[in-house]
């Protein structure tokens, strides 16, 4: 079939000369092959081209990307190592705390397994945005498992420290009454028979009504006279320790009643066993009479 010819013919106008030519079916074959071959290969460079110049564009800008990515990790790299100083100062106070308080301390492998993490040992197939992100995240973790951590141990101090603040509000601190010291703590003279005997508190002498106050908070034990004391009144603040206040001209609380560190609890006088108008004032803990200045922070 290829040997064969096409004739064609060329009719002029009447006057012109006819004229024919054959061309192989062949090299006609051959002509639409290398003419297809030519659009298809036009096409297909073309194609080429585009998805390479868009390839190129897409590359460029995922580069962009990266690069912004790895300066924000960077940033954010910097904003942890400042919130990790932070916390170190924070523990640092927790430990000061803990300290001056006498509270429990944690022992530094306590510390490690709080804020401690698994960690990646295979990153050298990783780029280095992904090995910046991943650094990343396992700051972001350690940095809230010490904030947990620590959040346990602020909670723990909290409770012990509201316990303490519980036992200063219930220990007595202040002085009872206004007025000055007209007989100490220990072996006196006894103003009456003039011999030596143990004076279980202080007097503080000023004019009958002068106020007296409770010295800390807790609840009235005994509101009653005696001989000895006359007009007096007893607080059991918790934690063994109670408060004895004698020669009371009248008292302004009842058994049971609960009162809070300077409430008025009566007003000074001279019954009982006494010389003039005075407060005896005692601090007794566990059973045992201790010298109530010992245990007045506003010392005059």
């Amino acid at each position: 079939m290829f040997k064969k010819k096409l004739t064609f013919m060329l009719i002029p106008n009447s006057d012109g000369v006819l004229k024919q030519f054959k061309i192989p079916v062949a090299a006609i074959y051959a002509t639409v092959f290398c003419a297809v071959f030519l659009v298809a290969g036009n096409f297909y460079l073309s194609a080429e081209y585009f998805t390479q110049r868009v390839d190129q564009s897409e590359i460029a800008k995922l580069r962009a990307e990266n690069s912004d990515l790895k300066e924000k990790y960077e940033q954010l790299r910097w904003n942890l190592s400042e919130v990790e100083d932070r916390f170190a100062v924070l523990v640092e106070k927790e430990v000061k705390i803990r300290t001056l308080f006498d509270l429990p301390e944690i022992d530094a492998e306590a510390r490690q397994l709080g804020i401690g993490g698994p960690t990646s040992t295979s990153v050298e197939h990783l780029s280095n945005t992904e090995q910046f992100a991943l650094a990343t995240e396992l700051e972001i973790d350690k940095l809230l498992r010490l904030s947990n951590f620590e959040l346990d141990n602020y909670g723990d101090v909290e409770k012990e420290l509201n316990n303490v603040k519980a036992r200063l509000e219930h220990t007595p601190s202040i002085w009872p009454t206004k007025g000055w010291n007209s007989r100490g703590f220990g072996m006196k003279h006894d103003p009456f028979t003039g011999y030596k005997q143990m004076h279980r508190g202080i007097d503080i002498a000023n004019h009958t009504g002068t106020p007296v106050i409770a010295t800390a908070d807790g609840k009235i034990k005994v509101s009653s006279s005696q001989a000895g004391m006359g007009k007096y009144v007893t607080i059991d603040h918790g934690y063994g320790f109670q408060s004895r206040y004698g020669h009371l001209s009248s008292r302004n609380v009842k058994r049971g009643q609960k009162v809070k560190r300077g409430d008025i609890i009566g007003y000074m006088g001279s019954t009982g066993y006494s010389t003039g108008p005075h407060l005896h004032y005692e601090v007794i803990r566990n059973g045992k009479f201790l010298d109530p200045r010992k245990y007045i922070l506003n010392q005059k």
